[in-house]
């Protein structure tokens, strides 16, 4: 009589600790690197747990990023609205892919990222002004990660700052695992909306912006009016939400690091390391990212068929003790011959990771500068993490001085 294969782990896993990964990932790694895990609607999908293997998908043109394609993984019902909604550069696979990365990549050369800085530091300044005159304690998410990266990318595609607050209202919608199809349709319907007004009016009064620059075709190519729309919305939707993330949990990591919080304050050139170091301990990206295999891989021992959804979450293989000894251990001074993937690997690491880098180190240093008492207001323990969103960070960071 023959046994009944024991069912997959469900995906997305727990996180006991909400600074660390799951700690199955360690588990899988050592002992089945590409391992079945099943998916909200029962549905299955290969795991990729392993630094070298995850960078040997991403750069493997059989994987497909396109969510039509069949098999690819979906996290959550309101990731299927997105599916059908969403044909960003995100999604697009080669030859298509290169030819509209390549009109972007103008727009985040490290000379274009550089004209940046006096935005960022003056927001940056003005948002700790108002903490420094305000109550405390004051939530840090709110009043200064999520402000610096929705300044930047408001001035980067022209759209009026007046806005913010309605794109973070649908963009936490769109993220949400928790949010039902019909929300997520409503919300992504009106992004969708309010950047085709933008786009609308820079047909009419192109300004010197990057939708404006685009629309001229003075990157290397013209896009449609849909395409703009589109390209806005993973802009703003990225450019902000990914490094308000990014902002927020930096902040804790480091007070819950005084030593080299302390020595980032007494060196500042050590910023740089810092956020390289970050970028590899956090991986905000903890859901996704996912692929569609197209053809027959073989991927350490195991059989990937067409059709066959794969999972490669960017915090396992940054934590892979083989690529990052003792990966657990923060460390400011680490120095690694493997780079992390952070920001991704292969054709669809981020664009703006010189953007990225440059807002990271700025805001972080000037925190750490203005206010060098700067503590948590309530324990880590009471902190709301987002483990119900595509994208970890903090919901909020009570802080005070």
């Amino acid at each position: 009589m023959t046994g009944t294969a024991p069912r997959p782990p469900a995906y997305p896993m727990a996180r006991p600790d909400p600074m660390a990964p799951p700690p199955q990932f360690a588990r899988l790694r050592a002992e089945e690197p590409v391992s079945r895990v099943e998916l909200f609607d029962g549905s299955s999908a290969w795991l990729v747990t392993s630094y070298d293997l995850a960078r040997q998908v991403f750069r493997d043109p059989r994987f497909s990023s396109n969510p039509r394609k069949t098999g690819f993984p979906l996290f959550s019902p309101g990731s299927a609205v997105v599916k059908q909604q969403d044909y960003s550069l995100l999604r697009m696979d080669l030859p298509e892919h290169r030819a509209h990365r390549q009109m972007l990549v103008p727009e985040f050369s490290p000379k274009r990222s550089e004209t940046y800085l006096p935005v960022i530091e003056a927001t940056a300044d003005a948002a700790i002004d108002a903490m420094l005159a305000g109550t405390r304690p004051t939530d840090l998410v709110t009043d200064f990660a999520l402000t610096v990266p929705s300044v930047v990318i408001c001035a980067l595609l022209g759209v009026p700052y007046s806005d913010h607050e309605e794109f973070h209202r649908h963009s936490r919608v769109r993220i949400s695992q928790a949010s039902t199809p019909e929300e997520v349709g409503a919300a992504n319907k009106a992004l969708m909306a309010m950047l085709d007004r933008l786009v609308t009016t820079k047909e009419k009064e192109p300004g010197d912006d990057l939708i404006s620059r685009l629309m001229t075709g003075d990157n290397t190519g013209r896009l449609t009016h849909d395409e703009l729309v589109m390209m806005a919305v993973l802009m703003l939707f990225a450019g902000h939400e990914t490094t308000a993330n990014m902002i927020s949990l930096s902040v804790l990591t480091l007070l819950s690091h005084p030593e080299q919080h302390a020595q980032l304050r007494a060196d500042p050139t050590l910023w740089p390391a810092a956020v390289e170091e970050l970028m590899r301990y956090l991986s905000i990206t903890h859901v996704s990212p996912a692929r569609a295999a197209t053809a027959d891989v073989e991927l350490a021992g195991r059989q990937i068929h067409p059709g066959d959804g794969m999972i490669v979450p960017l915090m396992a293989a940054n934590w892979d003790q083989t690529a990052f000894p003792d990966p657990a251990r923060f460390d400011i001074h680490r120095r690694n011959e493997h780079t992390h993937i952070g920001f991704g690997y292969g054709i669809h690491q981020c664009i703006g990771q010189t953007l990225a880098r440059l807002e990271l180190q700025t805001a972080l240093r000037l925190i750490t500068e203005r206010i060098p008492t700067l503590r948590l207001a309530t324990s880590v323990e009471n902190l709301p993490f987002k483990s119900d969103a595509l994208f970890y960070g903090l919901y909020e960071l009570p802080v005070t001085w």
